[in-house]
């Protein structure tokens, strides 16, 4: 099979995608609509795929390149004559594979654009409707968002649900007993839809009567300032470890050495730094939202709190604080259900037979 892999920018999960997608026996083709201002991937594309050049890929999408960028998509589409088009984000790949008439198109939401990008405006929900009911087929990783597709007008029988999962040889619980202080691990984005701030607020109320508990807060973004003015006006900062950018391969190391994962986030879909820890046998403290609780059942396999309150989050902290044998207990639960659910190396076949459901649908 002839594939087309046409994605927003080239991230840790593109690397996924592509590195298994080089070790079957398709012929794939990397289509990179933009190239975003920070480094977000720094392995090489994986070998056996092409990577092809075009009007795109060379800085930021822009929308008034649509109409350019759509014709010379169709270009080379004619050029390659694909079996089959992988597109998303919904309403930039999606729309542009849509517009220039790629047949057969595999629609993929990547959760963030059904969970929050397509109410933006008149404009994003527009363009997801058009997108979706002309797709051949939809796959995406949790059941909230395949629902929000379906109501957007996707046929429910050509779509499959597929959690991305993790390598569970990489991301598995350490060999030896993590050592005090406890810490708690971050490594969501700092941008609004990942409720960070939220995070720093609950850290910052609680931090003063627990000096023995410390925050390591991974990567970074456009909050960067507002969480540190957080941290820094609760008295907190001191007890604060900002970790920076860490590489995926170095990523498993920090799971392992931290006492608590917590991701407060607004908007996922089955996240997959939640199924990082998890595999590494972390209790996990999530944020109460549909894909959330997709995973976690609250105090049996990790603990939920109401979404952007930062009160409830300080109270759940400091109940696991004091619950050292129901933290381990959540632990070995987090870890089951990764190697049940959140195993890459079966749940990457789902995707293939998303393909060759497309495929047989669009000749059918």
């Amino acid at each position: 099979m002839k594939i087309i892999y046409f994605s927003l920018d080239y991230t840790p999960h593109d690397h996924r995608f592509l590195s298994a997608l080089s070790g079957t026996e398709h012929k794939v083709a990397y289509v990179r609509l933009q190239r975003g201002p920070r480094q977000v991937e720094d392995r090489p594309v994986p070998a056996n795929i092409e990577q092809v050049q075009w009007a795109g890929g060379r800085d930021g999408f822009r929308w008034q390149d649509l109409p350019r960028l759509a014709l010379d998509f169709r270009r080379l589409v004619h050029r390659f004559k694909p079996d089959l088009v992988h597109a998303g984000p919904i309403q930039t790949c999606g729309l542009i594979a849509t517009l220039a008439g790629a047949r057969p198109r595999l629609i993929m939401s990547w959760g963030f654009d059904l969970m929050q990008d397509m109410d933006r405006n008149n404009w994003w929900n527009r363009a997801t409707k058009y997108v979706l009911r002309r797709a051949d087929f939809f796959t995406s990783d949790c059941e909230a968002t395949r629902s929000k597709a379906i109501a957007c007008g996707m046929d429910p029988q050509h779509t499959i649900v597929f959690p991305w999962g993790v390598d569970l040889e990489t991301f598995k619980p350490g060999s030896t007993r993590v050592a005090p202080p406890f810490t708690i691990l971050c490594n969501r984005s700092w941008e609004p839809r990942y409720g960070v701030d939220v995070l720093a607020k609950a850290f910052a109320a609680m931090a003063g009567t627990k000096p023995d508990v410390n925050l390591l807060l991974l990567g970074g973004g456009s909050q960067g300032q507002v969480i540190r003015r957080i941290l820094e006006n609760g008295g907190a900062i001191e007890q604060v470890t900002f970790g920076g950018q860490v590489s995926n391969r170095d990523l498993p190391r920090y799971y392992q050495m931290a006492h608590l994962y917590v991701s407060p986030s607004h908007v996922d879909g089955s996240s997959v730094s939640l199924m990082e820890a998890m595999a590494c046998g972390m209790p996990v403290l999530i944020s109460d939202i549909p894909a959330n609780r997709e995973w976690v059942s609250d105090g049996v396999n990790g603990w939920l709190f109401p979404d952007g309150s930062s009160e409830a989050l300080a109270a759940k902290i400091s109940q696991a604080l004091d619950d050292p044998r129901m933290m381990e207990k959540m632990g070995h639960a987090a870890r089951t259900t990764a190697v049940e659910r959140a195993d890459w190396k079966k749940n990457f076949s789902r995707l293939i037979e998303a393909y060759e459901a497309t495929v047989a649908g669009h000749k059918g």
